[in-house]
């Protein structure tokens, strides 16, 4: 039995359908209890970022074999405890990268040009135009990639098309390979002064987590956007609000938080601020990039149960 407690796409559900039995309760994973009952009879696991992995979850999962996760991210995955298990983990790789990388794009254009809010005011009867230029030309100015992997490579590629500077901070890159892509390579420090715009490229790890302080923003400029399509808790959601507030940056668009989803408690950290977009950790979720990472989740989990 395979077992899928979050959203899967029908097309791929009917393909899973034909080639093992399915238990599909796409809410199931907010149900610790029932979610647990239902893992004990299943062979694979098919999840996103929401069902948690760890290693009561193994232990009610006899006979568990793989796990399937539509999508990169691991953070609700205890990969160590899997390994113990014995249990395979597929992982899809790439399937993503456009969607999110066309997020960025597109947040940063929302950002920087700052014309985008006016609706309201106009069909109120208002006219806010006069004196004002709205916004900068992307053109000449410069994207800081934290992190780059293979979604920033799609960043990069995308922004080399408006002409602007594209510089990263990786650790584990080659210079010469950056170098290879166009991209400039430098120090965090050196990057968050220099930037425009900043996008956050990197996993959620004890070196990254609080990595975007209080800091690190106040050495940023004061027109910088600060874009986050990784993971919550590598930027201090405190510190950001307190930024934007203060102006010490221009603007930021957050697509994941360090509490998702986001509660009251969190969400009246941001209270008040026109300078930040919001969105519901959805930035690799372009219908395309859904199909692609279910199709390929999918057969890569039937072609392990296959196998024994």
């Amino acid at each position: 039995m395979v077992l899928v407690p979050e959203y899967l796409p029908a097309n791929s559900l009917e393909t899973l359908a034909d080639g093992a039995v399915v238990v599909y309760e796409p809410d199931l994973h907010a149900d610790r209890d029932g979610l647990l009952a239902a893992v004990s009879a299943a062979s694979a696991v098919l999840i996103r970022n929401r069902t948690i992995v760890d290693t009561a979850f193994l232990r009610s999962a006899p006979v568990l074999r793989v796990v399937g996760r539509l999508g990169v991210g691991l953070d609700n995955v205890d990969v160590g405890a899997l390994e113990r298990a014995g249990v395979d983990l597929v992982v899809a790789h790439g399937g993503n990268a456009v969607s999110v990388a066309e997020y960025v794009i597109a947040a940063m254009l929302v950002c920087q040009r700052g014309v985008f809010g006016m609706t309201e005011s106009m069909l109120a009867g208002q006219w806010p135009r006069q004196g004002h230029a709205f916004g900068r030309e992307m053109k000449d100015k410069t994207l800081g990639l934290v992190g780059f992997g293979a979604i920033a490579r799609e960043v990069a590629k995308r922004a080399a098309s408006f002409e602007m500077h594209i510089v990263t901070h990786d650790p584990y890159l080659r210079s010469d390979d950056a170098v290879g892509a166009g991209v400039e390579p430098m120090t965090f420090d050196a990057l968050l002064t220099r930037s425009d715009v900043v996008s956050i490229h990197v996993p959620l790890n004890d070196e990254t987590r609080g990595m975007i302080d209080g800091r690190a923003l106040s050495v940023m400029k004061e027109s910088a956007t600060l874009i986050n399509t990784s993971r919550g808790g590598i930027v201090d959601e405190v510190a950001l609000a307190e930024a934007l507030r203060s102006g010490t940056i221009g603007s930021a668009v957050l697509d994941v938080f360090s509490v998702e989803p986001l509660g009251p408690e969190a969400a009246a950290v941001f209270e008040g601020l026109d300078n930040l977009l919001l969105t519901p950790h959805l930035a690799g979720n372009a219908t395309e990039a859904v199909d692609r990472i279910a199709s390929s989740t999918v057969e890569a989990v039937l072609e392990r149960l296959a196998s024994d």
